[in-house]
């Protein structure tokens, strides 16, 4: 474990930055994904409190709640994204949490800083989520023709998507060593470390043999690309979650659905499908590997049978 931190009575933001990020790695084990976008949210905070409020950014002890607030203020009314545009809601709050975990952590090294309980988060509207019927999920799988092997790939990976609820970087990480076909699962690790077992539909598990049957090469990867550079290695034939992604949108198109779609989507049809037939919220939660079930929740408000009975069994208009 690391030590205490030797705190003399002045540390600059930026310094408590940079001792958060290697606690972030050293003691939290994050991934060098995560501690990328807390480096991204923190080194911005920290450039606008140096650009905004310079010698209270040299004694992270100064930053007060008013700096966060006129912080929000800026995040909410001036910034603009060139290439995203404005902030949404949810986005601003990411820089809160991690502002937030950051002082959570100096605490803990009690160093004197702003309590993050005083930080609130700002209300957001409830998530839409996008999810595909049982029509257009046959339209999107129909879409494909598997005569040639790269089209046995893709169907085999909108089946594995919508089976399982892989995030598209699980799916564009997993190995063919990982899948027992015979079992019809596998395990993966998720977000935050956190290891689950998914597992194969009669269809996936068809879809998915098919495929890895055809394959004549030796690149790990369970799905690897057919076009583009010649790889000088075979881990280089390994699709990336980009290209993943431009080919749900490519079946997306051919298959006449209107709604823009992406891997998550499939994701959060996987769910929808699950609660829709009677599955638990604890189990969806263990199989989307989420952390809190709140998460989750989200589903409920567009999975619940009983609302549609309720409504069919009550309104006058039924009558």
């Amino acid at each position: 474990m690391q030590g205490r931190l030797c705190y003399t009575g002045s540390m600059s933001l930026k310094e408590a930055v940079l001792q958060f990020l290697e606690y972030c790695e050293l003691d939290k084990n994050l991934s060098q994904k995560s501690i990328r976008m807390y480096g991204y949210y923190l080194n911005f905070f920290q450039d606008w409190m140096t650009k905004n409020f310079g010698n209270d950014a040299e004694n992270v002890s100064k930053v007060n709640d008013q700096h966060v607030r006129k912080f929000r203020l800026y995040l909410s009314q001036q910034y603009y994204n060139p290439f995203k545009g404005p902030l949404k809601r949810q986005s601003q709050n990411y820089f809160l949490i991690a502002i937030r975990s950051m002082l959570r952590y100096l605490l803990k090294e009690e160093v004197p800083v702003l309590s993050p309980d005083k930080i609130e988060l700002g209300k957001t509207r409830d998530r839409e989520i996008k999810f595909l019927s049982p029509e257009d999920l046959k339209r999107l799988f129909d879409a494909v023709n598997f005569k040639r092997l790269s089209g046995l790939r893709d169907r085999a990976i909108l089946e594995v998507l919508f089976s399982t609820g892989l995030r598209v970087s699980e799916l564009a990480n997993l190995n063919r060593d990982q899948i027992n076909l015979d079992r019809g699962e596998f395990g993966v690790i998720g977000k935050g470390g956190k290891a689950r077992v998914v597992f194969l539909s009669k269809n996936a598990v068809d879809w998915l043999g098919r495929y890895l049957q055809k394959r004549q090469d030796d690149c790990p990867a369970v799905f690897v690309r057919y076009r583009g550079k010649k790889p000088n290695q075979p881990e280089e034939k390994r699709l990336s979650p980009r290209q993943i992604q431009r080919l749900v949108e490519k079946y997306r198109r051919k298959a006449g659905i209107t709604v823009k779609i992406t891997p998550h989507v499939l994701r959060h049809s996987f769910a929808t499908d699950l609660l829709m037939h009677g599955a638990d919220l604890r189990s969806v939660q263990e199989m989307l590997g989420h952390k809190n079930i709140a998460t989750t929740q989200i589903y409920t408000h567009v999975t619940n049978p009983r609302l549609r009975e309720i409504h069919e069994k009550y309104h006058s208009g039924n009558k």
